[in-house]
């Protein structure tokens, strides 16, 4: 009997870790679920922010520059905000002057770099510029891009831009 109540006892104590190991490991992967769950919302988040910030840049008239600078700032913030706040009256004149239509979309945009706060996006662009220099027809220009973005206040922006060769 007491052989049997040793044996039951071991069984007993078996199981208990076993259930004890299940529930940690079951733990570990909800936690990490959870966390590429997050990991892929930011990612998404920071792809969404990039190309529409590569689009308001890219989508630019002479008709309405002003709505299409102000697309832009609205989606920027740091040095890159600044830099495109000085050069607005510069570009409304030019695009006036030229009566220039840029037309353009994002093809492709792959994040390279993200962290918790910070990332870093590659752009593929097609699009069309039309102005007096193209005699008003539009003809192609293609662009590659790489978007540098800063989290503020729960809001992915653009801080810096650069067009790529």
């Amino acid at each position: 009997m007491r052989r049997l109540n040793a044996v039951l006892y071991v069984v007993a104590l078996v199981l208990a870790c076993g259930c004890v190991i299940g529930g940690v490991m079951v733990w570990r992967a909800d936690d990490t679920q959870a966390q590429a769950l997050d990991t892929q919302s930011r990612y998404g988040a920071v792809q969404a922010s990039a190309t529409r910030e590569a689009e308001a840049l890219l989508n630019i008239s002479y008709q309405d520059a002003q709505a299409s600078i102000d697309k832009v700032a609205a989606g920027a913030t740091g040095k890159f905000k600044k830099q495109y706040a000085r050069s607005t009256d510069g570009t409304i004149q030019l695009l006036t002057e030229n009566k220039s239509v840029m037309t353009g979309k994002v093809i492709w945009a792959g994040v390279s770099s993200i962290d918790a706060d910070s990332a870093s996006v590659i752009a593929a662009t097609t699009g069309t510029v039309a102005n007096k220099q193209t005699k008003n027809k539009p003809v192609a220009r293609n662009f590659r891009l790489k978007l540098d973005l800063v989290y503020v206040d729960g809001t992915w922006l653009t801080d810096n831009l650069e067009f790529l060769s």
